[in-house]
């Protein structure tokens, strides 16, 4: 039931766009078309699956107070030695190199396999790396402490999806309202920027559900 909850939650409560305002640069950017929008939506949610699991057992086993206990442990140190380091302070710099890591990776993917793909992100996909949305799925992966690695790869999918759902569901209407009559000063992100406000406040809807 934990998983399901926090499977929801990410993906519609949570929603990194539309809760948090994650990632918006790419999000408007490339949200012209629903099959480029699609693929780096795709993109996102390979490297948050990836990623959140990834930190958390950085966190939990590296980084975080008493976490290197098992390395006492493993040298049979009879009193404490590792298990007193608290490298909490590398948490940003770590989450990043692995983030980077992984965008390279999933960059290289698509590149080999979809190059027309590759050809229409552009510059938005090794972007990944510095997209905000990442970065927060690790972070708040950190400051909510799940239980376990399940807990926390349930939610790095979930997010990855809400994310996906979101910039699909702005590019399907920014191509729909191209041939409505939109008043010229709001044409282009004027209108996106709206349309992402209404899309926000019908996604607090979900606030309601009880799980």
């Amino acid at each position: 039931m934990d998983y399901i909850n926090i499977f929801i939650r990410s993906i519609f409560i949570d929603n990194m766009v539309f809760a948090y305002f994650f990632g918006m640069c790419s999000y408007l950017a490339v949200s012209k078309t629903v099959n480029t929008s699609f693929g780096l939506g795709l993109a996102v949610t390979f490297v948050l699956s990836i990623t959140v699991p990834v930190n958390y057992l950085l966190n939990d086993y590296v980084l975080s107070e008493g976490a290197l206990v098992w390395l006492d442990n493993l040298l049979g140190v009879q009193e404490p030695l590792f298990a007193e380091f608290d490298l909490s302070f590398l948490s940003f710099i770590m989450f990043i190199a692995v983030i980077a890591s992984m965008v390279q990776l999933v960059e290289m993917i698509v590149e080999k396999f979809a190059p027309a793909l590759y050809s229409q992100l552009g510059i938005f996909l090794p972007l990944i790396a510095v997209n905000c949305a990442i970065l927060g799925g690790s972070l708040f992966m950190q400051e909510r402490e799940y239980a376990n690695l399940g807990e926390a790869t349930v939610f790095g999918v979930g997010s990855g999806i809400g994310w996906l759902l979101a910039i699909v569901g702005i590019a399907a209407i920014r191509e729909k309202i191209q041939y409505s009559d939109i008043p010229a000063p709001l044409r282009g992100l004027g209108i996106t920027f709206i349309v992402t406000g209404l899309m926000g406040v019908a996604f607090m809807s979900f606030m309601g559900i009880q799980l």
